[in-house]
């Protein structure tokens, strides 16, 4: 269900969070996020995700009404001009359409390794701070069988706006356990029979064709500047490389994501 609002100005108090859109992290901190984009909007309307409202031109209330009346909570929409869209947000947009959702409870690695089918297959990232390839590397992710994604404790949150239209929607879709400290949680998975595989450029002799993930598997990937700490690599199993081209040292991380899993897809029978 869904009630209609026609705006002409920006001063109520339900549009704040789209007129600090650029102040993301207080949105993370709030347990909100945008999403932005006619795909990503009608995702999230799909989804299981809460969501608080969506704001938009009227000219796509008749597309989305269909999604807004099947869901359960009290959606607040709020129509408006294109200009007016662009004058709270303060950036030009293409389609117009906005919506903010709830950040969900994330699950435990044991709640994802308890509920997942074998072999299991998780990504973890460590250092990632950049929120577009964050939003890549989810939604290779998600396109590419993976049961979860872990965030060590210096990632960027996957919840923040540009991370949420990179993902085109896919963070709806791919759980998501948020580690404390990363190197704790690769121990519990290795004390649970899992592989632990880092993607690292710099290694001599191992390849990706050489790695072995018929089994249990957890896909380590480093920062974009510095890759994977030393702590994280003495707890990995296997380390290694992606054959490339001599004068090009590393991949972005979402492209190298999408290489290694599509390895394990096709070691699994899945490509």
């Amino acid at each position: 269900m869904f009630q209609v609002r026609k705006i002409d100005s920006l001063g109520l108090p339900e549009l704040q969070p789209y007129g600090t859109m650029r102040r993301q992290m207080e949105h993370n901190e709030q347990g909100i996020f945008v999403a932005e984009g006619e795909k990503v909007v009608r995702r999230l309307l799909e989804s299981r995700f809460s969501v608080l409202s969506v704001l938009l031109p009227e000219k796509w209330l008749a597309e989305l009404s269909p999604l807004l009346e099947a869901r359960t909570e009290a959606v607040q929409v709020f129509l408006a001009e294109k200009k007016l869209l662009e004058a709270l947000t303060g950036f030009s947009m293409y389609q117009g359409l906005l919506a903010i959702g709830k950040i969900p409870a994330l699950p435990s690695l044991k709640e994802i390794t308890d509920r997942s089918s074998r072999p299991r297959l998780l990504v973890a990232a460590e250092g990632l701070s950049s929120a577009q390839n964050m939003g890549a590397l989810v939604r290779n992710s998600a396109a590419l069988n993976v049961q979860a994604l872990l965030l060590g404790e210096t990632c960027t949150s996957p919840f923040l706006r540009r991370a949420v239209r990179s993902s085109m929607g896919a963070i709806f879709e791919l759980p998501v356990v948020e580690c404390s400290k990363l190197a704790d949680s690769l121990r519990e998975l290795r004390n649970g029979g899992f592989r632990i595989i880092a993607a690292h450029p710099h290694v001599q002799g191992r390849t990706l064709s050489q790695a072995n993930f018929s089994g249990d598997s957890c896909i380590v990937l480093g920062s974009e500047g510095y890759g994977i700490s030393q702590e994280v690599l003495e707890l990995c199993d296997d380390t290694v490389a992606i054959p490339m081209a001599a004068e090009i040292d590393s991949l972005n991380v979402g492209s190298a994501a999408a290489v290694f899993l599509y390895e394990a897809n096709r070691q699994r029978g899945r490509m």
